[in-house]
């Protein structure tokens, strides 16, 4: 990791900059891909799931006895646990239902709205190195409660055809209506086209690599609704005397063995700190799995020494970083002054995979600085807001005058017209 001390303002934007990949290759093999799909449907899926998936498919769909098959092969402990993370998840993002009232804005001027779930949802789940059960739950709870009428499930199977059972018993205790056995590119295209098995949705939603990330923000220009743009993971620590190293380099870590590609950053006043966080760090280091992986990604990370508390909400705010963890004494404090970032951790013993698995927020959240005007995913992202307004003869008669200049002064004269026909009756 790259240890910074003390750096100037004008160095901040280049300190905090993500790593960054050539994706022009990239752009090529998804755009023909999609196109492909696109014009030949299952017959092109199946030929990807081939070449890229390393499977021969004789159905893209799931099937019921599959799905209760995957029970006996998930461990009684996961499920369970499985359980109460859904029973979580349920709970905060029911407490997020919309509560309509009407607005007289003027006297016989009636306003309101009105939450409708989006109609069909596709929701994506990386299946690879870490095939992400939870993120079933994260997704196809909120899109239940909401009162989506159709959720649709894309992740890909193994050289067997398999799909993670982990995933299948999430799914189907979320409410999942149909699952399909297709990954990468060619599971947003059929989502986001359709195709003779995979029914077409109105919005995706899911996390993936780049080549995932790519096809969903090329079809969301003028096919379908995304969950939000996204690039690698990362996360932010903020700490100072009174955190616990060891808490501090596992949760650095963490978020390291996402992918070689992910960032993290340590922001503190104490120099001390640092030495003894990156001596933690090597010590928690050499007993992951993940190892190389996390190495990799601590290629792009950096422990910052910064001057006062200040600079630190400054920087986090220019950063705007997908997680903040806070292992501070004053974590409110500086808590109250965060206005951007995706989710906040308070306290050191608040760790960032709580709110992947099992606090109840949800993980689904703006990477790559989009916290500056992102939201995480919630039950907003699986609604629409429709307005109503009701105007009775008094209205009109109290408002329509204000509409008449307004029209006429923007020379649209129909709309003028409108409401004088209205006001002479």
């Amino acid at each position: 990791m790259q240890i910074i001390k003390y750096p100037p303002r004008t160095d901040w934007k280049a300190i905090l900059a993500r790593p960054l990949f050539d994706t022009s290759a990239l752009n090529n093999t998804v755009g023909a891909v999609l196109t492909d799909i696109k014009d030949r449907g299952d017959e092109a899926v199946f030929e990807y799931e081939e070449k890229f998936d390393k499977v021969k498919l004789s159905s893209l769909s799931v099937t019921k006895e599959e799905i209760e098959a995957s029970e006996s092969l998930v461990s009684e402990e996961l499920k369970a646990a499985i359980r109460v993370a859904k029973g979580n998840i349920e709970t905060f993002h029911r407490s997020q239902i919309f509560e309509s009232k009407k607005v007289e804005t003027t006297i016989g001027v009636t306003c309101w709205q009105k939450a409708v779930a989006i109609e069909k949802v596709g929701l994506y789940i990386p299946g690879g190195t870490a095939p992400l059960f939870s993120t079933v739950l994260m997704l196809a709870v909120p899109a239940k409660i909401a009162g989506c009428k159709e959720i649709i499930l894309c992740s890909p199977p193994n050289k067997e055809g398999i799909i993670n059972p982990a995933i299948l018993f999430a799914a189907k205790e979320a409410g999942v209506d149909k699952i399909f056995k297709i990954g990468g590119i060619q599971a947003i295209g059929a989502m986001a086209y359709g195709t003779e098995s995979v029914p077409k949705v109105y919005k995706i939603f899911g996390p993936g690599n780049q080549y995932v990330m790519a096809a969903k923000q090329m079809v969301s220009l003028k096919d379908v609704a995304i969950d939000m743009p996204a690039g690698p993971s990362e996360v932010q620590v903020i700490a100072d005397d009174t955190a616990n190293p060891a808490f501090v380099a596992a949760d650095l870590l963490s978020q390291a063995e996402h992918g070689a590609d992910s960032q993290v950053i340590m922001t503190t006043t104490s120099e001390s700190l640092i030495s003894d966080v990156l001596q933690e760090i090597e010590l928690q280091l050499f007993e992951l799995p993940r190892r190389e992986i996390a190495e990799k990604a601590l290629q792009n990370s950096k422990l910052i020494l910064l001057r006062d508390d200040r600079e630190i909400v400054d920087m986090t705010n220019q950063y705007a970083p997908e997680h903040l963890i806070i292992e501070t004494s004053d974590y409110m404090d500086i808590a109250d002054q965060i206005t951007n970032a995706g989710s906040i951790f308070l306290g050191h013993y608040t760790p960032e995979s709580a709110g992947d698995y099992a606090s109840g927020t949800n993980h689904t959240l703006p990477t790559n600085g989009y916290a500056t005007a992102y939201s995480g995913v919630n039950l907003d992202s699986f609604v629409k807001k429709i307005t109503f307004q009701k105007i009775t003869k008094e209205g009109i008669r109290n408002l329509g005058l204000i509409i008449e200049i307004m029209a006429e002064s923007e020379e649209l004269f129909a709309h003028k017209n409108a409401v004088t026909l209205r006001l002479k009756k």
